[in-house]
């Protein structure tokens, strides 16, 4: 497997979001049913169809030149003689500057070539496969990224004109993701949890207002022993003097995670706990626990405003 074709494969994988496998909700709980669909498609299926596509290309291209071939071989032999090419196919270095060696020698070239390995081939398709997808992918979101080139030497689709008017989303739809109060659903080890927001302070209309974050109440969090499911609610508000107090308003969601994740152990039992602080991954040298990581990501996408 070259690297062109896992780096390819590793943006897939990111794209379908297999690091969301503990998810258990909506289409995560569809994509989980359909994993393992996925990873034969991605790790098996694709290649062998790129393969087989350059393969059937290189099959075509490969008989035509030897067909070019032999009509410039009996063309030697009718101008030049039999005894210009030798038993191998070689033609007398005497006859290399003439118009009819010389085309038989470019035809000998190229049907070298059309042997060649389909490797090369494969690494462009790669790269261009790589290249599209990861111009419309950022961070969880399909969003087109601007492209500079000799050709495309402006942000914007500029042809001239002496007054154009602009804006960066210009070709995007605006989504207000701070509504989007659904029910986010994971798993950790043997038990499950979700996050709800049951109090939700928000704006009327399409207006922004004072900025809200997310407040997970610990304290009222509830534990079914029969399913074995923990249900933290939140409420999504403003912050008061007191929240704010000692955290800058650029950092006040992360404070907040950070309070969560450090007042656990004061709220719920010790399998909970043991369960939601084990480490999910790393963040460089810091572990970052499933809880926090669950936090993080369920804030940012109720907070993020995206564009399509």
């Amino acid at each position: 497997m070259s690297e062109h074709q896992r780096r390819f494969q590793a943006l897939l994988r990111e794209l379908f979001q297999f690091d969301s496998a503990d998810l258990d909700f909506g289409i995560y709980r569809i994509m989980n049913h359909k994993r393992d669909v996925i990873e034969r498609y991605i790790a098996e299926e694709l290649p062998q169809t790129i393969t087989d596509e350059l393969s059937r290309g290189m099959l075509a291209k490969r008989a035509t030149i030897r067909e070019q071939l032999a009509q410039a071989q009996e063309e030697v032999g009718q101008v030049l003689g039999p005894g210009a090419l030798d038993s191998d196919g070689n033609l007398q270095q005497t006859f290399h500057e003439t118009p009819v060696g010389a085309r038989y020698l470019s035809a000998q070239s190229a049907a070298s070539d059309a042997g060649a390995d389909v490797g090369p081939f494969q690494a462009t398709v790669y790269n261009h496969l790589y290249s599209f997808f990861s111009r419309y992918y950022d961070d969880g979101d399909i969003t087109a990224k601007r492209r500079y080139s000799r050709r495309e030497r402006y942000a914007i689709p500029y042809s001239g004109e002496e007054v154009l008017l602009h804006w960066a989303n210009k070709d995007q739809y605006y989504i207000k993701t701070g509504e989007h109060f659904r029910n986010y659903a994971f798993k950790a080890g043997s038990i499950s949890a979700s996050f709800v927001v049951e109090n939700a302070n928000v704006e009327q209309g399409n207006l922004n207002g004072a900025k809200r974050y997310f407040f997970p109440r610990l304290k009222d969090a509830t534990w079914s022993k029969s399913d074995r499911t923990l249900h933290l609610p939140f409420e999504f508000r403003p912050a008061t003097a007191v929240d704010a107090a000692g955290n800058g308003k650029n950092h006040l969601q992360e404070a907040i995670i950070a309070k969560a994740v450090a007042d656990l152990p004061q709220h719920l039992d010790a399998v909970t706990v043991a369960a939601l602080t084990t480490e999910r991954h790393r963040n460089g040298d810091r572990p970052v626990t499933v809880f926090e990581y669950h936090l993080r990501r369920y804030t940012r996408r109720n907070t993020t405003d995206f564009f399509i």
